[in-house]
């Protein structure tokens, strides 16, 4: 078995010193350094980056610059997707984003991971699981959500949370670990005014 094929199995893989995730890494990161090299006016060229360096992408979307990701390909974005500056994807692991999600600024999704155990760690092993951000979800500055976590539907994860377990779907949650603070209600659609 390769080391991405034990790494999509949720195993202990070798991601250090194995030549086909270097060169994937490397090929990444180029892409990367591309499209932060990019003038922001230059929408269309930067468009096409994405779609090159991701898994998939609908249609509408935005990630500002900078934005670093490890792969790419892990990674999924729904329509209306918007990325604020200065966010982090380690994509290990799949990470998906549904519809209408918004990232502020300084944000984190960490698919990969590192065992407790040292031994194991200073052979440069880690582990990657999947992170799924659901629909209609918006996630508050300097956030940071940790590998094999679920974020459901219609949820808000509040300013400076360190996201470690599953936050379901239609609540404000927050804190560090994050927690929930509690449901989102009919009151908080009409908390600020259209007109």
């Amino acid at each position: 078995m390769t080391e991405k094929e034990k790494c999509h199995k949720g195993l202990l893989y070798d991601a250090n010193y194995d030549e086909e995730l270097l060169r994937e890494r490397a090929v990444c990161k180029d892409l990367c350094y591309e499209y932060n090299s990019l003038r922001p006016s230059m929408i269309a060229e930067r468009t096409e980056i994405i779609r090159r360096l991701f898994g998939k992408t609908k249609n509408n979307f935005l990630i500002e610059q900078p934005f670093y990701c490890d792969y790419g390909y892990n990674i999924e974005i729904g329509e209306n997707f918007y990325m604020n500056v200065n966010c982090v994807i380690l994509d290990g692991a799949k990470v998906t984003f549904g519809d209408n999600v918004f990232v502020a600024p300084n944000c984190g999704f960490y698919s990969a991971g590192h065992p407790l155990d040292a031994e194991k760690r200073n052979m440069g092993l880690e582990y990657a699981f999947p992170i799924i951000v659901g629909n209609n979800v918006w996630i508050g500055a300097n956030v940071t959500v940790l590998p094999g976590v679920s974020i459901g539907d219609d949820a808000v994860i509040g300013a400076g949370s360190v996201v470690t377990k599953n936050i379901p779907s239609g609540v404000l949650a927050a804190g560090n670990p994050c927690r929930v603070i509690r449901e989102l209600t009919e009151k908080d659609k009409n908390k600020y005014r259209m007109e």
